[in-house]
């Protein structure tokens, strides 16, 4: 919904003013980010309220976002929470987390046969 939200908004307004992206980029990659993490704080309150969690973690690529952090801090500060958060060399994409160990994985020459099927719990 969201990104088809701005998609929509860009095209519309690039078809009135096909300079609009080159005029606009700043407002559009703030008003843009700010709404993602509006959306992500509003989902992690109501998980950590439905559940109960004092602890929170943020982690992967998107823990390296300057706004998310400082709203999570917020949000954490306000609610009490304990909120854990790694530093910037540790929030790398989860993509190249698994890559890194499927690396790992094929120097030992540990493989799985053709027919293992993905499971997200080890």
């Amino acid at each position: 919904g969201l990104k088809t939200a701005i998609l929509y908004f860009i095209q519309k307004q690039t078809k009135e003013n096909p300079d609009f992206i080159k005029q606009n980029i700043s407002d559009i990659c703030a008003s843009i980010q700010h709404r993602i993490v509006t959306i992500l704080m509003k989902k992690l309150s109501k998980a950590a309220e439905e559940t109960n969690i004092k602890h929170i973690a943020i982690a992967g690529g998107v823990s390296a976002n300057t706004g998310l952090r400082y709203q999570a801090a917020q949000l954490a500060k306000q609610k009490g929470w304990q909120l854990h958060i790694p530093e910037f060399q540790y929030c790398t994409d989860n993509a190249g987390m698994i890559a890194i160990t499927a690396y790992f994985m094929y120097q030992q020459q540990q493989f799985s046969t053709l027919s293992t099927s993905p499971s997200s719990k080890v």
